[in-house]
C-alpha cells in the first residue's frame, strides 16, 4: 500500500497526488512513468512522473479525469492508500546540452514537461517553453514551468489567456528565428503530430512521449505498439520517448480510436452507479 501524503486540485478535472514511494523516488528520472492500480476491478493506469523527492521518498503524479478509472482515482484523498504504485518504468528522457531546447506541452502534459525542462536547464541549455490550453480555466503550473525556463509562452485556443492560437504557431516562429538544438513536444496525439510536422522542415530533432497509449506498462500486452521508422516498437519498454519524425501518426491515431465506445460505456456505467447510490470510492 502506498500512502497519499498530499492531494491538490490543479483544475476541476486535473489532480495531483504526492505518494509515499521511497523505492520509486530513489531511481526516478525525467520522462519515466509509473503504473497505478487500485481496487480489485481497477485498471492499470500509466502516469508520467511529474516530480520526486529522494530525501522524503515521495513521487508526484498528475492525472486528468477521462474514464471511469481516473474518476475513481479523483475520489482519493490525502491519507488514503493506493494498492499498487510500480516504477520507475520506461527509458528516461535524453538530457544533454543541446544549446537551445524548446519544450512544448499541451494541457495536462505540463506535468510531464516540467521535470524535463528542469533537467534540461540544469544541463546548461537555454530552455524556451510553450504551454497550450483550450482556455484560461485549464491553465496550471505556469509559475512552476516558468521557473525552469528562460522564456515562457502561454497559448489558449480561445484567446482567454496568453496568446490566442495553437502551440505550433510560436514553435514555428522560434524555429524560423533561432538556432534550436532540440524540440520536446508532449501532449495530445494530434498536438504532437502537428508539432512534428512543424519542426520537420527545419531538420531539428523532435522528441515526443507516447505514454497515453499504454495499458500494462511492461511490454506484455502489446497494446502500446507503435510504428517508428517502419519498425514496430512498444512505447512502454522501447520508449516512451521517440523521434517524432519517424512515428507513423496516422496509424497511431487510428488505433487510439479503437476503444472509444468501450471507454464511453465504462464512464456511463460508473456515473450511473454513483448516481444510483452505489459506492464510488
Amino acid at each position: 500500500m502506498y500512502m497519499i501524503l498530499r492531494r491538490e486540485d490543479l483544475t476541476p478535472t486535473i489532480h495531483l497526488l504526492e505518494v509515499q514511494a521511497p523505492r520509486v523516488a530513489r531511481k526516478a528520472q525525467a520522462g519515466q512513468f509509473v503504473i497505478l492500480h487500485h481496487g480489485a476491478e481497477g485498471e492499470r493506469i500509466p502516469l508520467t512522473i511529474a516530480d520526486w523527492n529522494r530525501d522524503a521518498g515521495t513521487v508526484t503524479v498528475v492525472f486528468m479525469e477521462v474514464g471511469a478509472s481516473t474518476m475513481k482515482f479523483a475520489r482519493l484523498q490525502a491519507g488514503d492508500a493506493i494498492d499498487d504504485f510500480v516504477g520507475p518504468l520506461g527509458k528516461p528522457t535524453e538530457i544533454e546540452n543541446f544549446g537551445t531546447v524548446v519544450c512544448v506541452a499541451g494541457g495536462f502534459a505540463i506535468a510531464t514537461i516540467a521535470p524535463i525542462a528542469r533537467e534540461m536547464k540544469a544541463a546548461g541549455n537555454r530552455v524556451v517553453s510553450i504551454m497550450g490550453f483550450r482556455s484560461k480555466d485549464l491553465v496550471f503550473w505556469e509559475k512552476r514551468l516558468g521557473s525552469f525556463s528562460d522564456e515562457l509562452i502561454v497559448t489558449t485556443d480561445d484567446g482567454s489567456y496568453g496568446r490566442k492560437g495553437l502551440v505550433t504557431e510560436p514553435l514555428k516562429e522560434l524555429l524560423e528565428t533561432r538556432t534550436v538544438g532540440r524540440v520536446i513536444a508532449i501532449g495530445p496525439t494530434i498536438m504532437m503530430k502537428f508539432s512534428a510536422l512543424t519542426s520537420k522542415p527545419f531538420g531539428v530533432k523532435t522528441i515526443v512521449s507516447l505514454n497515453p497509449i499504454m495499458v500494462d506498462g511492461t511490454g506484455m500486452c502489446g497494446a502500446c505498439r507503435v510504428e517508428v521508422g517502419g519498425e514496430t516498437k512498444l512505447a512502454c519498454v522501447d520508449g516512451p520517448d521517440f523521434d517524432a519524425h519517424r512515428v507513423d501518426w496516422d496509424l497511431l491515431m487510428s488505433r487510439q480510436r479503437a476503444y472509444l465506445a468501450q471507454e464511453k460505456s465504462s464512464v456511463e456505467r460508473f456515473q450511473h452507479h454513483c448516481h444510483g447510490g452505489g459506492h464510488c470510492g
